[in-house]
């Protein structure tokens, strides 16, 4: 199987281990909670279990625990992990923490549903993918979830900046699926997306967002460029929000489908 592409090795994803990384990633956008309701409909089978990829600090796996039994949420970062138990329903009774790689941590299947948010382009996909395989049920689904902002008048400017600045280049979500159905490691049954939902941001606010992301970290563009950065992004949002507040909207996407495990 050909290598992943270089922007989605392993080592930009242990950004998420720093402190600074994880005290930025609760300026990201929230998902829609229609989000939740699509993720709950995905579940048919029995028991009503459910292993969350990448868990972060839980923006879906906390979501999720007063429709299921149990959610076993993964994440390689444990200052990620911490922070969830301290957000709401952190330490709800159905939500169960494990600190490890999705590719070797313990689990307890079988489950009915396999959620990744923005993780699944970090996981080691001829690993990952045989195993979410054989942990669902026979009618279990595996849901690809990523949220965006929807386009603002700024966008392209923004995305000129970024691009002076970054470490290396972001993901999309329809490039990672791509990726993996030409794989072979992925085939997809549906997709859909929610309403868009209003979410006001202060400039402040979501520069600091920006920095959850892997190659936009204060460690890895270093001080000096993280505050250039910060200072021409501010100036160009104040010109289209001089009164500091970005009216933006969310919408959610939910793409499902089977796991495969490619023959040897």
């Amino acid at each position: 199987m050909q290598p992943k592409p270089d922007n989605f090795d392993r080592q930009f994803a242990k950004s998420f281990q720093n402190q600074q990384v994880v005290d930025a990633y609760r300026h990201r956008a929230p998902y829609p909670p229609e989000t939740f309701s699509i993720l709950a409909d995905l579940i048919t089978d029995e028991p009503r279990t459910m292993l969350d990829v990448g868990a972060g600090s839980g923006d879906i796996a906390r979501q999720c625990v007063h429709f299921v039994e149990r959610v076993d949420a993964v994440d390689f970062s444990q200052n990620m992990i911490e922070r969830g138990k301290q957000l709401p329903d952190g330490n709800h009774p159905h939500l169960h923490w494990i600190y490890g790689k999705i590719e070797e941590v313990p689990l307890s299947p079988p489950y009915a549903l396999i959620t990744a948010g923005s993780s699944i382009h970090w996981t080691e996909w001829e690993i990952a993918f045989p195993r979410f395989h054989d942990l669902l049920t026979p009618q279990g689904m595996l849901a690809l979830v990523h949220r965006r902002t929807l386009s603002m008048p700024w966008n392209e400017e923004l995305s000129q900046l970024q691009a002076r600045y970054a470490i290396h280049r972001g993901h999309r979500s329809t490039y990672v699926r791509k990726e993996l159905e030409e794989r072979g490691l992925f085939h997809m049954i549906g997709e859909t997306e929610t309403a868009p939902i209003d979410f006001h941001q202060s400039i402040e606010d979501f520069i600091e967002g920006l920095h959850s992301r892997s190659n936009f970290t204060h460690e890895r563009m270093g001080q000096q460029a993280a505050e250039e950065f910060d200072q021409e992004a501010r100036s160009l949002l104040l010109r289209y929000h001089p009164h500091s507040t970005i009216p933006l909207q969310v919408i959610g996407t939910v793409a499902w489908g089977h796991p495969l495990k490619p023959a040897r």
